[in-house]
């Protein structure tokens, strides 16, 4: 084979191209009872995008990518002396920093908070009382079998 010959490897790729496939098959996706398909299985969300709703993704796409492309000339720019601000990340970091100013109650933060807050208490309190009473009662039937004697 000599060197500026490349119809063998134009052949391969024409083979390969003609037997790859473009059909796309959705997952046999069963949904949950209490939760809603994803957007990305929902085959009217995933097929049927209409024109304007490409165009405003792609818009939002190279929004990103420009923004993307700006933050990292920034981040590597070797002769750079000051901090760069990046304001989601200052966004994120004081909502890490003060959880409590951004608290939502929701159903879901109430049950949590019932189950890992108060139901521990009650659980704790029947425990303990059951066990007291149970001991109780055996002292004053003489049937606890004690493992320190207090006297002989």
């Amino acid at each position: 084979m000599e060197t500026g010959n490349l119809s063998p490897v134009k052949g391969v790729l024409a083979r390969f191209c003609v037997c790859v496939s473009y059909t796309t098959i959705m997952a046999d996706y069963r949904e949950a009872p209490l939760a809603t398909r994803p957007k990305t299985l929902d085959p009217n969300e995933y097929f049927n995008l209409s024109p304007d709703y490409r165009r405003a993704e792609a818009e939002r796409a190279a929004l990103r990518a420009g923004l993307k492309r700006q933050y990292q000339l920034q981040l590597n720019n070797p002769h750079r002396k000051e901090l760069i601000e990046d304001p989601a990340l200052n966004r994120w970091v004081y909502a890490r920093a003060n959880p409590y100013n951004h608290f939502k109650a929701t159903k879901k933060t109430s049950l949590l908070g019932a189950l890992f807050g108060v139901a521990p208490l009650f659980i704790l309190y029947y425990v303990f009382k059951t066990d007291r009473d149970r001991r109780e009662e055996q002292i004053k039937a003489g049937t606890l079998e004690r493992k320190y004697k207090l006297s002989y």
